[in-house]
């Protein structure tokens, strides 16, 4: 794989300080620039920015996966296995209530891989895994 280029994402928040405080101290994320409405974030070497958006009613979405209900949307990143391992053990500790708790989906199968969901305060999914053999990432 050849070098990866840093993505950007915004998205948005109904409650800029509670998302502050998650993605600050929560799940310490460096903060970056930041205004009244919007804050950056160092997601693991990509920029991440939370903006003030009022809530919305739309409602959740799910696609069954390995017989677990994914949530649509969801972000996150690829971490190598270790990194994913310590910053599930970091979330625990901090309580996290998970939408998919930490595990090995499609274990044993091509694709093969560790992954968890959250939410944060404003209902914005999170995924983040992992491969032992990251020439699975997109392998059929």
């Amino acid at each position: 794989m050849s070098k990866i280029s840093p993505f950007h994402l915004a998205i948005p928040v109904h409650n800029l300080a509670e998302c502050r405080k998650f993605y600050t101290s929560v799940l310490n994320f460096e903060e970056g620039r930041s205004s009244d409405h919007w804050v950056d974030y160092n997601f693991f070497g990509h920029q991440l920015v939370i903006h003030y958006k009022a809530k919305s009613q739309e409602e959740a979405h799910t696609n069954a996966v390995d017989g677990k209900d994914v949530p649509v949307p969801h972000f996150g990143v690829v971490l190598p296995w270790d990194t994913f391992n310590e910053f599930a053990e970091l979330l625990k500790s901090k309580g996290i209530k998970f939408i998919i708790e930490p595990y090995i989906r499609f274990e044993g199968q091509v694709g093969e891989q560790a992954t968890m969901f959250f939410k944060d305060p404003s209902g914005n999914a999170l995924e983040f895994k992992a491969f032992k053999d990251m020439s699975q990432l997109f392998a059929k």
